[in-house]
C-alpha cells in the first residue's frame, strides 16, 4: 500500500500490473475498500497497470468532516493521478464509484481513455433513505455499522449465493463493518446529494454501463437510464445482486475486460 497527501489528509492507495502497461483506475462502494476489486486483479492487472484507492472516509484513507461530495471524491481522484503524474486513464467504478465516474466522465472527460460504471444510477435513492441512515450511524457508530453489516448481506448478493459463498460474504461485509461511522455518513450524504439525470449527455468517452438484475439498491432501470442516455454506451446485465463483480466474478471480469480492449 501507498498514500498520497492531500491537502487534509492521506489518500490509500495500491498499484498492481506491469508499470508500462495503460492505467485503470477502480473506485471502490460505499462501505468497502480496495479489497473489493480482488477477484478482478489477476486477470486485469495482466492487461492495465491497476490502480486501487479507498475512497475518502474509507479504509485506510483520511476521514475528513463531513458532508463529502461526489465532486470532491472524484477531485480526489483527479489528485491521485496528479501526483502519479498519469495524464489519462480507464475508469471503473461500482455503486458510489459508478456516481464518481459519471462525475469524472461529465466534468473531466480529457483524463479518461474508457468508462465502466456498475450497479449504480444517475441518482441512487432520495433523502427519505439516506438522512435515516446518517442520523443512526452518527448516533450509534460502531453498533450501527455491525447493523449494516448484518443487514447488507441480503443487498450486496442473493440469497443462494450467498449461502454458497460464506467466506466471500463475510470478508467483504466486514469491511463495511469496520468503516468509520463519520466516514460512512459523510459519504452518505455524497450519494444523497448526486444527481446527474440532467447531465449525462455531456458524457463523451466510450461508456459500458453494468447491473445485476436482482439488485434492489440499484435496479437495472437505472443503468438502462444512464445507457440510454449516453451516445454510444454499451449495457450489460448480469444474474446477481448488488456487488456483481464479487457474485459473478469470471463473466464480470471478462466482459470489462473485452471493452477496455476493444479497438
Amino acid at each position: 500500500m501507498a498514500h498520497v497527501q492531500l491537502a487534509d489528509g492521506v489518500l490509500n492507495y495500491r498499484l498492481d500490473g506491469p508499470e508500462d502497461a495503460p492505467v485503470l483506475v477502480l473506485s471502490n462502494s460505499l462501505g468497502t475498500d480496495l479489497g473489493m476489486w480482488d477477484t478482478q486483479i489477476p486477470a486485469w492487472s495482466r492487461h492495465f497497470r491497476v490502480l486501487r484507492h479507498d475512497t475518502r472516509g474509507h479504509g485506510g484513507s483520511l476521514v475528513s468532516e463531513g458532508p463529502y461530495s461526489i465532486e470532491q471524491l472524484g477531485r480526489d481522484v483527479l489528485a491521485l493521478l496528479d501526483h502519479l503524474d498519469i495524464s489519462r486513464t480507464h475508469f471503473c467504478g461500482l455503486s458510489m464509484g459508478g456516481l464518481i465516474g459519471q462525475w469524472l466522465g461529465i466534468h473531466a472527460g480529457h483524463r479518461l481513455e474508457r468508462l465502466v460504471v456498475c450497479n449504480t444510477a444517475a441518482k441512487i435513492g432520495s433523502p427519505d433513505t439516506w438522512n435515516p441512515r446518517i442520523e443512526t450511524v452518527l448516533r450509534e457508530g460502531a453498533a450501527a455499522m455491525r447493523g449494516l453489516r448484518d443487514a447488507s448481506i441480503e443487498r450486496w448478493f442473493t440469497p443462494a449465493w450467498a449461502r454458497a459463498n460464506p467466506e466471500q460474504v463475510a470478508r467483504i461485509t466486514e469491511m463495511l463493518a469496520s468503516t468509520s461511522p463519520q466516514g460512512y455518513a459523510a459519504n452518505c450524504a455524497a450519494v444523497r446529494d448526486a444527481d446527474f439525470r440532467d447531465q449525462l449527455d455531456a458524457i463523451a468517452v466510450p461508456l459500458l454501463v453494468i447491473s445485476g438484475e436482482a439488485d434492489a439498491v440499484t435496479p437495472p432501470a437505472g443503468g438502462q437510464f444512464i445507457q440510454q442516455r449516453v451516445q454510444g454506451a454499451q449495457y450489460a446485465g448480469f444474474p446477481a445482486a448488488h456487488l456483481s463483480n464479487v457474485e459473478v466474478g469470471e463473466p464480470f471480469t471478462r466482459r470489462v475486460l473485452d471493452f477496455l480492449l476493444a479497438r
